[in-house]
């Protein structure tokens, strides 16, 4: 499990934090126990060459942000991850806004702490969104009610969005802006 590490922000059970190479076990092996929570819809990295691809990207990319779930107490240990990916600045200030939680939180109510948390720091400084979408495969009845629950609205259908597992697929879109989440 993560040493505690200071977070960005902090719920009742859970705190956010930014991805750091050292959390690449602990990562890696979490993924490893989800596979079956995750399949078809998400394939976090599962090596430590793809973990360290993938954090670089999150670290290093100013368009992207990422956010992991760590459970207060318990050793800090990750819950989960929440991405902010496709940060476009100026008149747009929007993100996509990407989740998984770990087998092990999930269903606990770790995620949507996080989730709320994570759209509060979007919106505040340093990223002072506007807009965060969330686009979700359709039979994707957990991540879809955890958008609704966390304020996201229902805006749209994108017929084969997104190639994930193979194939292209249909997407949700969901968004919550800036003027929606009570501060």
């Amino acid at each position: 499990m993560s040493e505690h590490r200071e977070h960005l922000a902090e719920g009742p059970r859970a705190g956010i934090r930014p991805f750091t190479y050292e959390d690449g076990a602990e990562f890696i092996a979490r993924v490893r126990e989800s596979r079956e929570l995750h399949h078809p819809w998400l394939a976090p990295p599962a090596s430590p060459d793809a973990y360290a691809s993938y954090a670089g990207r999150l670290i290093e990319d100013p368009a992207r942000a990422g956010f992991l779930v760590c459970e207060k107490g318990a050793g800090g240990a990750i819950a989960g991850f929440i991405n902010i990916n496709n940060i476009v600045q100026g008149g747009f200030l929007c993100g996509a806004l990407g989740y998984g939680a770990f087998a092990h939180a999930a269903g606990r109510g770790l995620m949507g702490e996080g989730v709320d948390l994570v759209v509060r720091y979007a919106f505040g400084p340093p990223l002072r969104l506007h807009r965060l979408e969330i686009n979700v495969q359709p039979g994707n009845t957990a991540s879809i009610a955890l958008a609704r629950r966390c304020g996201f609205r229902l805006e749209g259908f994108s017929p084969d969005f997104l190639y994930i597992d193979g194939a292209w697929r249909d997407h949700e879109r969901w968004a919550i802006t800036s003027d929606m989440v009570k501060r």
